[in-house]
Formats: structure tokens, C-alpha cells, sequence
């Protein structure tokens, strides 16, 4: 594999980093509305200040982190609004993209995943949960890189990564994936029937239902009666 380097870093290296700090922010290991700084992540990851300060810039871009002041960066929060404003954006470009997609998707190579994260449940413990969340992420990546547009791509990506710090609330809460096989195989039947009107209709429907039943769970809880939703 060819190696990068900027500011004589390697770029590898700083990938590795970035997931690391991206696990982090998902699980809360690293809270919403937490201060961080360039000597945090070092300290907490094992990785050099220029890393960490390449990674601070990158995440702030990517909305991840906010920079309150010239001094002080964040964890970006996580509230009702975010949950709202996720859902909304996907529920315009996941289904497009799917339907988008069908055509030239590896279904087997969909199902595979699907079957992994069936045998992962019930979620007994924080690792599995994490390995939940990714599996859904890729398979999701997987079926929109068909689309051959890396804008949308790299949209949804992030799109994807703010939905695991909501989906891991709900992980906490209910030990469970929050989208029933049945759903999954509706969405696989109809993308493979090329039926790109019918995709689209759902895929928005089962993200519509999502969306109720994770904000019902969290909402129902106590502890989330606060401005961050923290676990």
C-alpha cells in the first residue's frame, strides 16, 4: 500500500486515528459539548500534536467538532434538532441513491452484512454495539457507491456517521437493532426488482418509521431530558 505523509505524519496513521476518534465521539467516550484540544487526543489516543491538530481542522469541516472560540473546540452536541435534521437529509438522499444504486448492487454482498448484524443481536455489551453500527454504515455505503456521484457519497457518509451517535442511544436503551430483518429484506426485494419509484417510497417509509420509534425510546427516558443527549 502506498504510504502519504503530510507534515511528516503518515497518512495511514492518521486515518487510523481519525476512526479511533470517530468511535470515540459515537460511544461518548467522548460526550457531547466535551472540550478537546490538540494535547487531549494526543494523550488519549498515543498520537503526535501535528496529528492531532490535522484531525481537530478535518472534524470541525466535517461538523464533528465545533470551534467555540479561537481557543476552544468541542464535541459537536447532540440534540433533538441533530436528530431531526439527520433524519431529514437522508430521508431525501438515501432513497434517490438507493434507487439510484439498484441496478449494479452486490446482493449477496448486502445480505452477508445483514446476516452479520442478525447474529450480533441482542446487543449484549458496548463493543457489539459499536460493530452494529459500523456493519449498518457499510452496508448502506455499499449499496449508494453505485451511484458513481462522490458528492452524494461523501454526504451520505457523514450522514451516516452523525446517525450512529443516534443509533447508539437507542442501542443503550433497547439492546436491539433498530431496523427489523423483514425491513431490510422489503428494501433488498424491491431495489433487485428495479422498481425505483417503489424503492424510493420504502425506503423513506421505513426511515419515517425509524425515525419515530428512536425518538419515542429516547424521549421516554428520563436522563435524556436535558439539551445533550448523553448516556
Amino acid at each position: 500500500m502506498t504510504e502519504f505523509y503530510r507534515n511528516g505524519d503518515r497518512w495511514d496513521d492518521t486515518q487510523e486515528a481519525y476512526h479511533q476518534i470517530m468511535d470515540a465521539i459515537v460511544t461518548q467516550k467522548l460526550t457531547p459539548s466535551q472540550k478537546v484540544s490538540e494535547n487531549i487526543f494526543a494523550d488519549m489516543f498515543g498520537i503526535s500534536r501535528s496529528i492531532s491538530r490535522n484531525l481537530i481542522e478535518r472534524l470541525i469541516a466535517k461538523q464533528f467538532l465545533i470551534s467555540v472560540s479561537p481557543r476552544v473546540t468541542q464535541v459537536a452536541p447532540l440534540t433533538l434538532l441533530e436528530i431531526k435534521q439527520n433524519f431529514m437529509l437522508r430521508k431525501i438522499l438515501l432513497p434517490e441513491a438507493f434507487s439510484l444504486a439498484a441496478p449494479k448492487v452486490d446482493f449477496n454482498a448486502l445480505s452477508r452484512l445483514a446476516e452479520e448484524i442478525e447474529n450480533m443481536l441482542p446487543i449484549e455489551d458496548d463493543e457489539t454495539a459499536l460493530k452494529v453500527l459500523k456493519t449498518n454504515k457499510c452496508l448502506n455505503l455499499l449499496a449508494v457507491e453505485k451511484t458513481s456521484y462522490p458528492l452524494v457519497i461523501d454526504w451520505i457518509e457523514q450522514l451516516e456517521d452523525t446517525a450512529m451517535r443516534i443509533y447508539w442511544l437507542y442501542t443503550k436503551i433497547n439492546k436491539s437493532f433498530f431496523y427489523s430483518r423483514e425491513q431490510m429484506e422489503m428494501t433488498f426485494s424491491v431495489m433487485k426488482n428495479d422498481e425505483p419509484g417503489r424503492t424510493r417510497k420504502v425506503l423513506h417509509d421505513i426511515l419515517t418509521q425509524t425515525e419515530d420509534r428512536i425518538l419515542n425510546s429516547i424521549f421516554s427516558q428520563e436522563q435524556f431530558n436535558t439539551q445533550d443527549l448523553k448516556v
